[in-house]
């Protein structure tokens, strides 16, 4: 994984931290939304991602007129032996790169639901299931509102990390320019790992030890957003899954075989915030997700002593 986050950030100069949060969702088998403004290279880093393993990569661009048969694929009439075949969409891939995904139709965002809870993806009655390592990343951009869809609640949840590129301090800027002015990097990016590989590594990353007093921290967590009035949405049985296996995984890539609390509370705002809405009070108030959850987080006792 060292050798996938150096690849990365042969493209993606001075994110560290937006390069490590990719790597957590890979491992954990979850799904990454990277929600910005427009150049500060949200597509870049999936493309980086999606070349360092040696994989089956496809990108969707989602447009207003995309239709979910062009997502999960479509039974055609065959003339010659008079029987339906079915032409796999653009899921069918290991790494799924979704481009502007609030561009398309909610309908059309929809048909990404069960391949990515589930697996697969069924039509006309028949089911076919996905290849692992199976993860997608999704763009969208928040600023410009002109022909697109919001977000439905059903989809941000399954979408295990969120996060933004943000702009790039004066150096990196400067690296940037070294390195994509005379030519796309991304050309000469290698594989350095594969998708077997990917799959031996999410297995080692399941036998991540979490004691029972960091679970129950987690769950105080989530519990703490159900509660307040400052939220009418708090996060789901589904972010409370996911915040844990994104700690497992970020404790592998720590080097460690346990989870900590601090990895559950690191990790907190990345898996939670962007499943929680706000109330009306709090919005008037000015006050944001972020804020709110930080409030939360620091109300939950940490547990001490020892984890097991």
């Amino acid at each position: 994984m060292e050798r996938v986050r150096t690849n990365v950030e042969r493209v993606i100069e001075g994110k560290p931290e937006v390069v490590s949060s990719a790597l957590v969702v890979l491992l954990a088998e979850g799904h990454l939304l990277i929600e910005d403004v427009p150049g500060v290279g949200k597509t870049m880093l999936s493309k980086a991602l999606a070349r360092s393993i040696d994989s089956t990569v496809r990108r969707i661009q989602f447009t207003p007129d995309l239709l979910p048969s062009d997502v999960t694929g479509v039974s055609v009439f065959n003339q010659d032996t008079r029987q339906f075949e079915f032409r796999p969409g653009g899921v069918f891939a290991n790494i799924v790169v979704g481009d502007e995904i609030n561009r398309a139709s909610p309908k059309t965002q929809s048909a990404l639901l069960e391949c990515m809870e589930e697996r697969q993806v069924t039509v006309d009655n028949a089911t076919y299931q996905l290849e692992t390592p199976f993860m997608v990343i999704a763009t969208q951009n928040p600023v410009e509102m002109e022909g697109t869809y919001t977000l439905p609640e059903a989809q941000r949840d399954r979408f295990m990390v969120r996060t933004s590129m943000g702009y790039p301090v004066e150096a990196a800027e400067l690296a940037m320019i070294a390195g994509h002015t005379e030519g796309n990097p991304l050309d000469d990016l290698e594989h350095v790992t594969d998708a077997a590989e990917i799959r031996k590594l999410t297995a080692i990353v399941g036998q991540v030890f979490v004691a029972e007093a960091v679970q129950r921290y987690t769950v105080a967590l989530t519990s703490a957003t159900r509660r307040t009035d400052e939220l009418v949405l708090g996060a789901s049985p589904r972010a409370t899954l996911h915040l844990v296996r994104a700690a497992k995984a970020y404790a592998a890539l720590q080097g460690r075989d346990y989870v900590l609390p601090d990895d559950v509370r690191t990790l907190a705002p990345r898996v939670l915030t962007h499943r929680l809405l706000p109330s009306v009070e709090a919005s008037m108030n000015g006050r944001s997700t972020d804020e709110i959850l930080q409030r939360l987080v620091a109300t939950v006792p940490v547990p001490d002593g020892t984890l097991g």
